[in-house]
């Protein structure tokens, strides 16, 4: 019988940013391109439809050490609450933006191939937001482990964004 253990990411971060700064941080094409994406990756395309039904595009590009090669997902959202929740399902896509396997795109194994995300975001007050993200469904805790590594890089250029004179 198949173990049925999953393993989750989860990340916290206190951004000196208001919560609208950090929900736009999200959904807008423009910011996007500034922080998704591990250090020296760039974000070449984003686009954004945020509403429950609609999704996010994005294509990651890596450095030339890593062979330049470039990688398309989609983020179809299932709940957004504006500017507190965003729920979706990460998928690794093609360029044209249709659903491929992690295998399909080159993942090791233990990534979920439906990857249930969740982004929730809290006013602290004086200008100060925190967030808190979890993505669910990896199946090996190394996977999860190199995710949460990617996730956090992602998470330190998006402070560099909201919190400076952007």
């Amino acid at each position: 019988m198949p173990d049925p253990t999953t393993y989750d990411v989860r990340a916290t971060r206190d951004f000196a940013a208001p919560i609208e700064r950090v929900w736009r941080a999200w959904t807008d094409p423009d910011d996007l391109r500034a922080w998704w994406g591990p250090l020296g990756f760039e974000c070449t395309r984003a686009t954004a439809d945020v509403r429950a039904g609609g999704r996010i595009f994005v294509t990651m590009k890596a450095p030339e050490q890593y062979g330049g090669f470039e990688q398309h997902s989609t983020w179809n959202f299932t709940e957004v609450v504006e500017p507190r929740s965003i729920h979706y399902i990460f998928n690794f896509s093609d360029s044209d933006g249709n659903r491929i396997t992690p295998a399909e795109a080159g993942i090791p194994e233990g990534v979920p191939a439906d990857g249930e995300h969740e982004v929730l975001l809290t006013d602290l007050g004086d200008g100060r937001t925190r967030l808190e993200m979890t993505e669910h469904g990896y199946t090996s805790s190394d996977a999860r482990d190199r995710s949460l590594a990617g996730l956090e890089q992602c998470l330190d250029k998006m402070a560099d964004r909201v919190e400076g004179p952007h």
